[in-house]
């Protein structure tokens, strides 16, 4: 459908009227060749935004798909790095396409609302995969993420501004959603990927609550909108000390 190379638009029903777990598992040996799989320019540009919050040990992926992220944390980390995600399938074609040399990289199949892990990690990076959360997850999501960090670890992700109302954009989302509602209602068991719910507001709130403070870091690459706030910001959150929520430095 996206390409000679990519599924085709039967896979992508097929998936579609799977579970989370099992549609993944079905998608993965063609996850990098659709636009799901985040793109280089958004790795590139949180590497080089976090390079000077470093150095970092220890690294995990938090929902790691294929491994993008991973190879952002290989260049970050000087200890070892893992990725967790709850897809047998993404994890085998993690295994097969892992950087090497490097950091040693290990892959562990867990969900992210349980991870099995101790506060053994620096730094917990995520890309994309907040869709797959309801809103009423992210208290605990958050409050697992920060058990396994050290202290002074820090959590970052990056995130799109939404887009203006009324655009193509803003419709495209909305129906994309819409249609998920519609299907969840209908069919069983249900697929969450929803792109309007992980709203940065609602975010700082719920970080906020399970303890962490977190700073807004323009991403520059991406441009500005025309209100002068940035396209593309990443949020990097550590464990609250004075205060809680979101600061927004004047990069931001």
């Amino acid at each position: 459908m996206f390409s000679p190379e990519g599924p085709t638009l039967r896979e992508l029903a097929a998936q579609a009227l799977s579970s989370v777990e099992r549609g993944y598992d079905l998608l993965a040996p063609k996850f990098d060749r659709t636009p799901y799989r985040t793109p280089d320019r958004v790795l590139d540009s949180v590497a080089a935004a976090l390079a000077p919050l470093g150095p970092f040990d220890a690294g995990l992926d938090l929902c790691c798909g294929t491994g993008a992220g991973v190879d952002v944390l290989t260049r970050l980390c000087r200890g070892r790095v893992t990725g967790v995600d709850f897809s047998a399938g993404m994890l085998d074609v993690a295994r097969e396409r892992a950087p090497s040399p490097g950091p040693e990289v290990s892959w562990v199949r867990g969900d992210a609302r349980a991870l099995p892990f101790g506060a053994e990690f620096d730094l917990v990076v995520s890309f994309g995969a907040f869709g797959h959360f309801l809103p009423r997850e992210l208290p605990g999501l958050f409050t697992q993420v920060r058990s396994v960090l050290r202290p002074g670890g820090s959590f970052a992700f990056p995130v799109a501004a939404p887009p203006r109302p009324g655009s193509r954009g803003y419709w495209a989302l909305l129906g994309f959603d819409a249609a998920m509602r519609v299907r969840n209602a209908l069919w069983r068991p249900p697929f969450v990927m929803y792109y309007r719910t992980f709203r940065l507001g609602n975010v700082g709130r719920e970080l906020s609550r399970a303890g962490f403070r977190a700073d807004l870091h323009a991403l520059p690459e991406f441009g500005y909108r025309p209100d002068g706030s940035p396209r593309v910001r990443m949020v990097v959150a550590r464990a609250a000390g004075g205060g809680t929520g979101i600061s927004r430095p004047a990069a931001a």
